[in-house]
């Protein structure tokens, strides 16, 4: 017999889903003519550019901002290599002792963030938990003589360590839900965490309340996304242990999608 747990899904995550791809590095060689090759490179926002020195030469490579964007050091006939940071703007360079050593880096400008929409539902993985947590999310149209757009967030999670919540242990399902703004690509939904639920035929719903009271929100989900399949989660919670404190996002990514549904980018 096959059981397959919440837990699981979101752990097959790690040998079936490929992560998002990565910022690049492109390799530019100073030589010793006098020259850069290439001299014209065209990169990604946020890739890298590596200088390496051929050793024949003597040379550096600085951006033509007086260097505030990047600079290699002094120059050298070393073999030495530099990776400038990550660049979000195109910029020339060249070296600071021969004057007609230049070159130029074109730098894309980064696709604009997705909007929220039905095609960002499906179940989506914490790449930082090993994926053995993650959330289902829905975006969902407006019911019928109505305006409001609602999603509804569950996050598949765990009892903090030390919890001193009367909210049981083991598996928590935190569900949230509100509106939200199809021309934005964030939203911050308020959340509940229930106890007292019993497998049927013991369900009694009278037992079902909120923790730590029937007055109290768990807290609040931001999500937040770049694209179809990668975005990121902050949370805020007044319930011991499971505040965030210093709203430092986590990244999710996409584990299934809602068939029918295609993304617009």
């Amino acid at each position: 017999m096959f059981v397959c747990t919440r837990r699981k899904l979101f752990a097959l995550v790690l040998s079936c889903v490929a992560g998002s791809s990565g910022a690049a590095t492109v390799t530019v060689t100073a030589n010793a003519n006098f020259t850069f090759t290439p001299s014209a490179v065209t990169i990604n926002d946020g890739d890298t550019v590596k200088f390496v020195n051929s050793g024949n030469g003597f040379h550096n490579a600085v951006s033509n901002d007086n260097g505030a964007t990047f600079n290699s050091g002094a120059a050298s006939s070393s073999n030495w290599t530099f990776t400038t940071p990550p660049l979000h703007a195109s910029i020339g360079f060249h070296c600071a002792i021969h004057s007609n050593m230049t070159g130029t880096i074109t730098v894309n400008a980064a696709p604009a963030a997705i909007k929220l929409g039905g095609y960002l539902s499906g179940n989506w993985f914490m790449p930082s938990q090993g994926g053995g947590q993650g959330f289902q999310l829905e975006f969902n149209k407006p019911a019928p003589n109505t305006t409001a757009h609602i999603a509804l967030a569950i996050w598949f999670a765990y009892t903090p360590a030390g919890s001193t919540a009367n909210d049981g242990s083991g598996q928590n399902w935190i569900y949230s839900q509100g509106d939200y703004d199809p021309n934005t690509s964030s939203v911050t939904l308020p959340a509940i965490l229930l106890a007292g639920a019993r497998f049927p035929p013991n369900f009694d719903p009278n037992a079902v309340h909120r923790v730590p009271d029937d007055a109290s929100l768990w807290g609040h989900l931001t999500f937040t996304f770049s694209d179809c399949n990668n975005g990121t989660v902050t949370w805020h919670s007044d319930l011991p242990g499971y505040n965030n404190a210093n709203d430092t996002p986590v990244a999710i990514q996409r584990l299934t999608a809602i068939d029918g549904t295609a993304c617009p980018q």
